[in-house]
């Protein structure tokens, strides 16, 4: 067991590019890394193909509890899969992304979440150096306790060019007219339940709007760096020559 294992935790609004410097910080400092919003959309894949009606909040929570879940911590290849079915490209699709605010916003799921997720850091923690945890509440519910907090903010206008370049690889206004309801609408319904545009007392705050993505890393690091005490040398007493 590490000496000294620790918990970073980043949240973060859609496009604002919280995932993919997630698991870039994850890789430099050799730690575990955590999608929780894989989570929620793996939920929400499994009740679509349950024909479950998402609107039934208990049963969805319900199911939050039993559906079987195997989640990848590897940064370089996390991986997510549902009762034996590798989900990782489904929960990605769009007609999914427009549906997965009912399950993140039921509150019994995310009682659910926050405990499968709280045993994850744990078990990082425990078995390794660490883990990155991403997504919403991370810094203020899930692992308000972490060892360093972010919020990665970006403007609307950075955040859906963002997204429409993953989505469509371009960043037109076509891109962008499709990108815009699932980024916009999405975030504020997960707004009603969960803060993640302003950093709570103690998270430091990053705009990535203008930062290009090996800047917001480093910017992600140099903050750990400062905040990290420098070990002090040790040094034998002067037993004054006797």
């Amino acid at each position: 067991m590490p000496e000294n294992p620790i918990t970073i935790a980043i949240d973060g609004p859609s496009g604002s590019g919280k995932s993919s410097v997630s698991k870039q910080v994850a890789r430099e400092l050799g730690l575990t890394y955590l999608d929780t919003g894989a989570m929620y959309r793996a939920l929400t894949w499994w009740c679509l193909q349950q024909g479950i009606d998402l609107t039934d909040t208990q049963e969805v929570a319900e199911q939050a509890l039993t559906y079987p879940l195997e989640i990848g911590t590897d940064p370089d290849a996390p991986s997510i899969h549902v009762g034996g079915t590798d989900v990782a490209a489904a929960i990605r699709e769009t007609a999914l992304s427009e549906q997965v605010s009912h399950i993140a916003t039921n509150l019994a799921v995310r009682d659910t979440m926050r405990d499968q997720q709280r045993q994850l850091i744990a078990d990082a923690r425990h078995t390794g150096a660490g883990i990155v945890v991403e997504g919403r509440d991370i810094t203020t519910v899930i692992a308000p306790d972490a060892d360093h907090r972010f919020l990665l903010t970006a403007s609307e206008e950075a955040r859906l060019a963002r997204r429409a370049r993953e989505l469509f690889d371009t960043d037109d206004a076509q891109a962008i007219a499709a990108t815009h309801n699932q980024i916009v609408r999405r975030d504020a319904a997960d707004a009603t339940v969960s803060a993640f545009f302003e950093p709570a007392p103690g998270v430091v705050g990053i705009d990535t709007s203008d930062l290009t993505f090996e800047q917001s890393v480093g910017a992600v690091l140099d903050a750990i760096a400062q905040a990290t005490p420098t070990p002090t040398p040790f040094h034998t007493p002067d037993d004054g020559g006797n």
